[in-house]
């Protein structure tokens, strides 16, 4: 499971984010995503009720629980059917109840020293959050020239229009939050998420 999840990332190589406090709303938002061809995505926990969006959701594609700190939400995460988990920061917490769980974990890091720590522990993908107030697709550049070997998530206020640019200059795969569903309709969401799937494809 471990391998395939991340796999199917490094695929994909968009990685949307559903943040709202309002289950049913993440609930929406996610369905339209599946519609337009997601077929992994992550929906932070931002108060208990979003555990049933996940239930919800992993119905019909792989969720990821982000926004998980404590080793309670990562339980209650993987038993509301989230199959890999994401938090902000690195902790070796995280990573035990991933290896005992046998779990993929998603770590955040912010400077290079983070990301390599992070690998060191084995962690198969590592997001650089907030990237944006970082550099951008230059920060992502420079960690990875001297350390190729690490495999990077760039998040943190990303446009749909810079995910190609990211991924030319080697993240594994790109977080996009709001800019996938801010202020859109359901179908106007799905169309998007089409449209960078057949970039990314194409």
């Amino acid at each position: 499971m471990k391998k395939n999840v991340m796999e199917l990332i490094s695929e994909e190589k968009i990685y949307p984010i559903v943040r709202n406090k309002d289950a049913q709303k993440a609930i929406d938002i996610a369905h339209a995503l599946i519609e337009g061809g997601i077929k992994i995505m992550e929906i932070t926990v931002e108060n208990p009720s979003l555990y049933s969006a996940i239930t919800e959701i992993s119905k019909d594609a792989i969720v990821c629980a982000g926004g998980i700190i404590t080793q309670q939400q990562a339980e209650q995460a993987l038993t509301c059917g989230a199959k890999l988990f994401s938090s902000p920061i690195y902790q070796m917490n995280m990573v035990k109840i991933s290896k005992n769980r046998q779990m993929p974990f998603i770590a955040g890091a912010s400077t290079p020293n983070e990301a390599y720590d992070a690998w060191k522990s084995r962690i198969p993908l590592i997001k650089i959050f907030p990237v944006t107030a970082l550099g951008g697709v230059q920060y992502i550049e420079d960690i990875l020239r001297p350390m190729p070997f690490l495999n990077l998530m760039p998040m943190g206020h990303i446009q749909l229009s810079e995910v190609m640019d990211y991924i030319r200059v080697g993240a594994k795969a790109v977080g996009v939050g709001r800019n996938f569903y801010e202020d859109l309709s359901n179908a106007e969401i799905t169309n998007r998420a089409k449209e960078i799937l057949s970039k990314i494809k194409g």
